[in-house]
């Protein structure tokens, strides 16, 4: 006689990735008129924003943005050339990214933090994986949300991107979790979602959502510390 397998065992980590999937940095016409000091009509915004959307086929942009996240250096060369493809934007392509990296311009969803206190309400711990080339802690601490976590993984500082599967298992060597009880949530299929390789679990929330919006982290609480019943 076959017997059924059992229910998985419950989540005792998560992890989650940053931009898109806990923040959004500010819309790029904010932070354009904001680095460019000057006003700047709708017609020509359109045109630039137009411009930095056709800059993402031009092949040195295309090309900077290989393995972008491995490297501190790599990542400011990949967005400060995606920025200088708009002719307008040269002169403040560093401009550009010192917002990327600035804690001011990012902002939490409308979800995020009562998701993440009632994450550690549930006694789970609580991690960080993310394609980045900066240290994501000074912005969680601006909007103090850094001491929900005990893990901080930033490819940047690994010289690799997701989904190796060594940044996931690094996370969960730190928060002393088994790979088979924890959740990885992001909003990229491929590298998010990638974590199952590495034995654990994936949410992946769908892209889009914008700066402030609610995100429907809820169910990351419902998949991960369920209620009774």
């Amino acid at each position: 006689m076959s017997t059924r397998p059992g229910p998985p065992p419950p989540v005792r980590a998560v992890l989650f990735d940053f931009s898109g999937t806990l923040f959004q940095v500010g819309t790029y016409a904010d932070r354009i008129r904001a680095a460019l000091g000057r006003p700047v009509d709708e017609a020509a915004m359109d045109l630039m924003l137009s411009g930095l959307e056709a800059g993402l086929s031009d092949p040195a942009v295309v090309v900077a943005q290989r393995a972008r996240d491995v490297s501190a250096e790599a990542h400011r060369h990949a967005f400060t050339t995606w920025y200088a493809s708009v002719p307008e934007l040269a002169e403040v392509a560093e401009v550009l990214y010192g917002q990327l990296r600035s804690p001011e311009h990012w902002v939490p969803y409308a979800d995020t933090g009562t998701t993440l206190a009632r994450l550690a309400d549930a006694g789970l711990a609580l991690g960080v994986v993310s394609d980045v080339g900066w240290d994501l802690r000074p912005t969680f601490a601006h909007h103090g949300l850094d001491h929900f976590f005990s893990s901080w993984v930033h490819s940047y500082e690994h010289r690799s991107e997701k989904p190796d599967p060594l940044l996931f298992r690094h996370a969960c060597r730190e928060l002393g979790a088994d790979p088979s009880r924890t959740l990885m949530v992001g909003d990229h299929p491929a590298k998010d979602g990638g974590a199952a390789g590495a034995g654990l679990r994936a949410y992946v929330l769908p892209a889009g959502a914008s700066p402030g919006a609610w995100r429907g982290l809820d169910a990351v609480v419902r998949l991960a510390a369920p209620g009774p019943g």
